[in-house]
């Protein structure tokens, strides 16, 4: 009874070691994906009264776009996040997720789209869902690009 109680023991703690070790290697690809150096850096800014977003879009080799979006919008805490998408044709479909003001430890993520025109970006209004946490677009219905506050004029030589 003791040594198959031993035997149990020593199977948990091999398994769990093994567990620990495909953690470890999984990160590592992690860092490398986030290694990944951007083909193209464009800047934007969009104005809007007295509203200001500074967008920085990163496309990345493998066509998925990621980058840094700041929101001062007037009587609101500023919004900090990081973008992350891709286009479907002329549209860039992305994720944001922030934290407002200074409070860094607590996130939110909204979807958002970006019709492009030219040298602008346009940030369209759609209805969006919320499930189990989750906001996203809600399917078959339309996003407005027309009537819309947010159009970015693309920048040259800006750091956000």
């Amino acid at each position: 009874m003791k040594n198959s109680g031993l035997f149990c023991l020593l199977l948990t703690c091999i398994a769990l070691g093994s567990c620990k070790n495909n953690q470890s290697e999984n990160g590592s690809e992690g860092s490398q994906v986030k290694a990944e150096k951007p083909i193209s850096v464009t800047t934007y800014r969009a104005l809007y009264e007295q509203d200001t977003i500074d967008l920085k879009v990163n496309t990345l080799k493998s066509g998925k776009i990621k980058g840094d979006m700041v929101m001062k919008i007037f009587n609101m805490p500023k919004k900090t996040g990081k973008i992350a998408g891709e286009f479907r044709g002329d549209t860039l479909f992305a994720s944001y997720t922030f934290y407002q003001g200074g409070y860094e430890k607590k996130t939110y993520k909204n979807p958002m789209a970006f019709l492009k025109n030219g040298e602008e970006l346009i940030l369209g209004n759609g209805k969006i869902e919320t499930t189990m946490g989750a906001s996203y677009f809600i399917k078959g219905e339309p996003i407005d690009f027309e009537q819309v506050k947010y159009k970015f004029a693309k920048l040259e030589d800006v750091k956000i």
